[in-house]
């Protein structure tokens, strides 16, 4: 993974929270010196001053990429003043969620390569998955540059159309809450079954990451890997009946919460 365009010019991180954070941190731990990084961040944490980034100082005049990792709701006013990074020599790379290219071509300039990605919290422990894409004036150095930044905390896909962002957003950026409440679901039934509270939870949390762990290192398909652990009249294959049923099963189920969220971020984007 080479950094020496960011090391030469410099990269801007606007915004540290959560995301921004987990990047730094994969940055720095892929080899980045923390001297190329510039934070803009009105309130920075305490590992934040630590790592030896510059924090809240001048810019350098013509940065390699503009990162730009704060709330959809505040992008207006982060963006004010901005526009001199237009133009072509800095890459704009957006993680924000809800934000279209067309905005920032807006602010930068019609020419600036623009490159929109959605990450996802996962990336907190280098496990996350990031989707990419970009305009028509971002290179193909500009693609590899942004890739080699966001698979510093996970995998990276890239996206053939924009309007894709929103199913993204859906399914990866958002799906991280639907295992989280999965897990809950499933100690609570476990709960009903009679097991106590922590017993419950701990069985349930290791079983989704264990799962997810299996997933991960087998590429068989996910249908093949549920079948594997089905046997015809056992206990897995009653359970089963009940969530796949066609009508009030998990996939229709999921089918319409990953709808009303890529609608949400249609909203969004408007």
């Amino acid at each position: 993974m080479s950094f020496e365009a960011i090391e030469t010019n410099g990269l801007v991180l606007l915004g540290c929270g959560k995301m921004g954070s987990a990047l730094l941190s994969g940055w720095l731990e892929k080899g980045l010196a923390a001297s190329a990084v510039h934070v803009i961040d009105p309130k920075p944490s305490a590992w934040l001053e630590a790592t030896g980034a510059h924090l809240n100082a001048d810019l350098p005049p013509a940065p390699a990429v503009m990162l730009l990792a704060i709330k959809p709701q505040m992008m207006g006013d982060a963006l004010d003043g901005l526009q001199a990074y237009g133009g072509g020599g800095t890459l704009i790379l957006s993680i924000a969620a809800g934000t279209p290219i067309a905005r920032f071509e807006e602010v930068f300039g019609a020419h600036t390569p623009v490159i929109r990605a959605m990450p996802n919290t996962p990336a907190a422990v280098g496990r996350g998955v990031t989707a990419l894409f970009a305009n028509p004036h971002a290179s193909t150095a500009d693609m590899e540059l942004a890739q080699a930044l966001l698979s510093a905390v996970g995998e990276t896909v890239t996206l053939s159309a924009e309007a894709q962002m929103d199913a993204v957003t859906a399914v990866s950026g958002s799906g991280p809450a639907y295992v989280f409440h999965l897990i809950e679901a499933m100690a609570a039934a476990g709960e009903a079954e009679g097991l106590a509270p922590e017993l419950a939870m701990q069985l349930a949390r290791a079983t989704v990451v264990g799962a997810g762990q299996l997933a991960y290192h087998n590429d068989a398909p996910a249908a093949e890997l549920r079948q594997n652990v089905t046997s015809p009249g056992g206990t897995t294959a009653a359970a089963l009946e009940i969530l796949m049923d066609k009508d009030m099963g998990l996939s229709p189920l999921m089918r319409r919460a990953v709808g009303a969220a890529a609608a949400r971020a249609r909203e969004l984007a408007e």
